[in-house]
């Protein structure tokens, strides 16, 4: 029917289809090419409300395809439109997502949404929203500015708390999900085996050798901080080290043998992994996490073993000169150096920016990087940051800072007291503590580098915190879902048995 009728259609007006589908192609050229403008927008209009109706009847695939999209946007690898922000990919389809789910009410988790983490993440993107009336440079109002620096620092995060909530509704979407995030996994620290053993591609020697070389190439050049599928080194020395973390955690407390054993080949892949990115607050990172554990693992059993394990992976690294040989190793080591020059670079910055900072008690403003030279702002602006806590200490201020800490305080606190107190099955309690243990690893990176609101560790690490309030609605359908496949694998061991048996007779 609807063929006949568009057969009816182009037959009556098939200059009108003709020019739609050029000016249709061009536009696809055009977004390619030049990224967004006014004619690619409007042109493109009609793909997205394809793609919108299209989403509607594969929401979970839409869902799959933003872990996809955030996972590789930034591998410099892969060849995307120019002119586009990176943030737009994930932002559009998050939105779509909630879309979808409003469109669909009746059926999405919407019931779910209210509780500590939300309430964390309103105040501090209410505080963020509040920045538009910032002019601390006396530059005006720029609203532009404003929307650019808001979406990366509160909008997102707040994307990512209501998807992940909606979409992460059952056991065996949670399972998928951590199926697919240790894929990923895999392959950033596959990535970074090949860009070290076998070498590096035409596109990340172009990337090594410009404007990022000097972050990258230490030691006369002789060695090489590798980034894999991330950013830049630093985002994925910690992203992989907090990925390490949760991932170990999962293993050692689950269940079911083929998922612990994949969990636990991903976590000590990932943690091989972190030594090429030469990035040295990976290591206490990687700590941090550990240690969190122990006190959220209530289980001796556990904690004396993983406090063992890495007490002596720690000596190792502080008081020997084992693997001495191994640039990399020596790179980690020197994190233990209180004499180390390069080490203390960020202390020096966060002297000379608290001087600064003393008459900007609300930050510079969202967006504010083109300062003008002679106004006295313009060093904050231009001054890399090097710690996420740093920029959001320029940006938003004292008040800022001070405030997305007690936010981020109570997050955590919130996810770690249901992991304690509201959870019985110990497979989930592994599950939610690895998320939490992930995000204190990440938040602790995020002291030392400019990593936790970059891809793909913000949706990431975000999202699974998200995924740990979660956990106390399905925990009755995960415990049943859980007994239903250890009685297939004890089914399939008793059928194996007996044909075993059978065959002797």
């Amino acid at each position: 029917m609807a063929n006949t009728a568009y057969r009816s259609y182009a037959q009556d007006n098939g200059g009108r289809v003709l020019v739609l589908f050029l000016l249709f192609l061009l536009a696809l050229y055009q977004f390619y090419s030049a990224g967004f403008s006014r004619f690619a927008i409007v042109c493109v209009i009609p793909v997205l409300v394809l793609a919108v109706i299209t989403a509607f009847h594969y929401k979970m695939l839409t869902f799959w395809i933003l872990i996809v999209v955030n996972y590789i946007v930034q591998w410099h690898s892969v060849p995307l439109p120019s002119g586009i922000p990176m943030s737009i990919y994930n932002e559009m389809i998050e939105i779509v997502l909630i879309m979808l789910a409003l469109l669909d009410f009746q059926n999405a988790k919407f019931g779910r949404i209210p509780n500590v983490m939300f309430l964390a993440l309103m105040v501090w993107c209410f505080y963020c929203t509040l920045q538009v009336f910032n002019n601390t440079c006396d530059l005006g109002m720029n609203i532009e500015a404003w929307y650019q620096g808001v979406r990366l620092m509160s909008f997102q995060l707040v994307y990512a708390f209501i998807v992940f909530t909606i979409y992460i509704s059952t056991p065996k979407k949670l399972t998928n999900y951590l199926l697919l995030w240790g894929g990923f996994a895999l392959l950033a620290v596959l990535v970074v085996w090949k860009q070290k053993y076998v070498g590096l591609t035409a596109k990340d020697t172009a990337w090594l050798y410009g404007p990022h070389g000097s972050q990258h190439l230490l030691q006369g050049g002789s060695l090489i901080r590798y980034w894999s599928v991330y950013s830049d080194a630093a985002n994925y020395g910690i992203g992989i080290a907090s990925t390490a973390v949760a991932f170990i955690i999962f293993g050692i407390t689950s269940k079911l043998m083929k998922l612990r054993l994949f969990f636990l080949f991903v976590g000590f892949a990932c943690v091989w992994g972190m030594f090429p990115s030469g990035t040295r607050t990976a290591i206490a990172c990687l700590m941090a996490g550990f240690m969190a554990y122990v006190f959220l693992s209530k289980s001796f059993k556990i904690a004396i073993p993983v406090s063992l394990i890495f007490g002596i992976f720690v000596f190792i690294l502080a008081f020997t000169n084992i693997g001495q040989g191994n640039q990399q190793i020596r790179r980690m080591r020197s994190a233990f150096d209180r004499n180390d020059a390069s080490a203390n670079v960020r202390t020096i910055n966060q002297e000379a920016i608290r001087k600064y900072m003393k008459e900007a008690p609300f930050g510079i403003g969202l967006g504010n990087y083109n300062v003008p030279a002679n106004n006295k702002y313009n060093h904050l602006a231009s001054i890399p940051p090097d710690s996420e806590y740093v920029y959001i200490w320029i940006h938003t201020g004292r008040v800022g800072i001070t405030l997305f800490l007690i936010c981020t305080a109570i997050m955590i606190g919130g996810a770690c007291w249901i992991v304690l107190f509201r959870l019985k099955s110990p497979s989930l309690r592994g599950i939610g503590a690895g998320f939490c243990c992930a995000m204190i690893a990440q938040q602790l990176g995020a002291y030392g580098n400019q990593v936790l609101m970059q891809f793909p560790n913000c949706l990431t690490f975000y999202g699974g915190l998200t995924i740990v309030y979660i956990l106390p609605h399905i925990e009755q359908e995960w415990i049943a879902y859980e007994n239903s496949e250890l009685e297939k694998i004890a089914e399939k061991k008793r059928l194996k048995l007996e044909k075993k048996q059978a065959s002797r007779v």
